[in-house]
């Protein structure tokens, strides 16, 4: 299974190797820059030129949480790998990790003078990588919100 979402505001599940379209959710309201599954492939989260970060229940089909707090379009999001935590690019200079169970924001990175392109946790730690418009990259420990 692949997992896209493109300018049409849909995030769509694809069958391999047929090729064939198995769900498609909507709800941004703009186009979407990223898409990950899960860890536990039950769940997925986008994130959309609407500013919004959004986790969807494949079981139900649909949008279970809206994430607001970026004050521009948000270019990326990640899972970490215990399930529990999304971390979230924007273009508004900040990076954010969202705690999916209290479905808050726990931090807010800043640091980049520019849009944050890209932001990924590496495996199995509190550590986050994050690219910039600026032409840097950063790494983030998550627990005291200061670049390493």
């Amino acid at each position: 299974i692949v997992l896209t979402g493109g300018d049409d505001r849909l995030w769509k599940t694809w069958g391999f190797p047929d090729g064939n379209i198995l769900l498609t959710g909507e709800g941004h309201t703009d186009w979407l820059s990223g898409c990950c599954f899960r860890p536990s492939g039950t769940q997925l989260v986008t994130s959309s030129g609407d500013t919004t970060v959004r986790i969807w229940d494949l079981s139900r089909r649909g949008c279970t949480l809206t994430l607001r707090g970026h004050s521009r379009a948000v270019q990326d999001c990640s899972w970490h790998s215990c399930g529990d935590f999304v971390a979230s690019a924007s273009m508004d200079g900040t990076s954010k990790i969202w705690d999916v169970n209290s479905e808050r924001c726990r931090y807010t990175l800043r640091g980049h003078e520019e849009s944050v392109n890209s932001i990924e946790f590496l495996p199995f730690s509190s550590t986050v990588l994050t690219s910039s418009a600026d032409k840097t990259l950063s790494l983030w420990d998550v627990r005291t919100v200061s670049r390493i």
